[in-house]
């Protein structure tokens, strides 16, 4: 199957949608986090993510999966991926910036290498790919402003974002490992986990998850908007440009959300910016591009 498939005519306005939608993910959780713990913001995120997928997958005839080995290793992927993914990142962005943390995504491509290549063994890393990653470490340290320790950041805040690429590290292998030999589709298994999801947060949210009472619309536009568009309407656009255009370009969009998240807490919410942090971003997105290869692609084509 390739995966050049259409001209960007036919997947696009997806792709953009895509970026907008989880480069803004960091300033709508920065507003949710006003009348919820982060343990309520992943909770509300994520349950309305589900209502959504859900809701989406009933009526295209889609059916869950029932095999109990299958959901099991759902759950552990759901549980990694979003429920202990999405506490970490709202308690981390109490301290820290949502662009700080909107950089982090950045990370990704280099963090599921290192799990693939390191953790798992799953497949052998090449040159390129340990090249890569060494780069992404040295992007990182410059992120964090290491020449003066973490700087202004909180250091509990800087390694809960570390925590929230290592679940997602995990989650590729874990996932081609365990659930894509299964044949289940993306849809339904995005679908599956969100509700695992929500099942596993809803008692903590019930115990801890509020604040108090939204102070503004704001807040309530921020939940909503973390839900519906983050975790709902963006997986459907991600399904779209994997389908029309592959699952190549689909993963490109982790080099934009860093900058959509940069110039939305700058116009929002009047963050600050340091020069490191945007320098130490195009170093690691030039490092996912070099630890996934696309580096040699693009000479080629030239």
């Amino acid at each position: 199957m390739s995966e050049t498939r259409t001209s960007g005519r036919g997947w696009l306005g997806a792709y953009v949608g895509v970026v907008i939608a989880w480069g803004s993910t960091f300033i709508f959780i920065e507003g949710a986090l006003g009348f919820l713990t982060p343990v309520g913001v992943a909770f509300v995120r994520y349950a309305l993510g589900a209502l959504f997928m859900a809701v989406y997958v009933a009526l295209q005839g889609f059916r869950f999966p029932r095999e109990r080995k299958l959901l099991a290793h759902l759950f552990v992927l759901s549980f990694v991926n979003n429920s202990l993914f999405g506490v970490l990142l709202a308690s981390a962005q109490t301290e820290v910036s949502s662009a700080l943390a909107g950089i982090t995504a950045a990370v990704v491509p280099l963090m599921t290498l290192f799990f693939v290549g390191v953790i798992f063994r799953s497949e052998r890393l090449e040159r390129h790919q340990i090249i890569g990653l060494v780069i992404g470490l040295l992007g990182a340290l410059v992120v964090v402003g290491i020449w003066r320790g973490v700087g202004d950041n909180s250091l509990w805040a800087t390694l809960a974002l570390l925590g929230c690429t290592m679940c997602y590290g995990f989650s590729y292998p874990y996932a081609k490992k365990f659930i894509i030999p299964s044949g289940i589709s993306p849809q339904v298994m995005a679908a599956t986990m969100l509700c695992w999801t929500a099942v596993t947060l809803l008692p903590f949210f019930i115990a801890f998850g509020l604040r108090g009472l939204p102070e503004s619309a704001w807040q309530v536009s921020a939940a909503l908007g973390m839900g519906f568009v983050s975790s709902g309407i963006a997986f459907l656009w991600n399904f779209s440009v994997i389908d029309r255009a592959g699952s190549l370009i689909a993963a490109s969009t982790m080099y934009f959300i860093p900058f959509v998240a940069i110039a939305l807490g700058i116009i929002f919410l009047g963050e600050q910016v340091l020069w490191n942090q945007v320098l130490g971003a195009i170093i690691i997105i030039f490092a996912a591009i070099v630890g996934q290869g696309r580096l040699g692609r693009l000479s080629l084509r030239r």
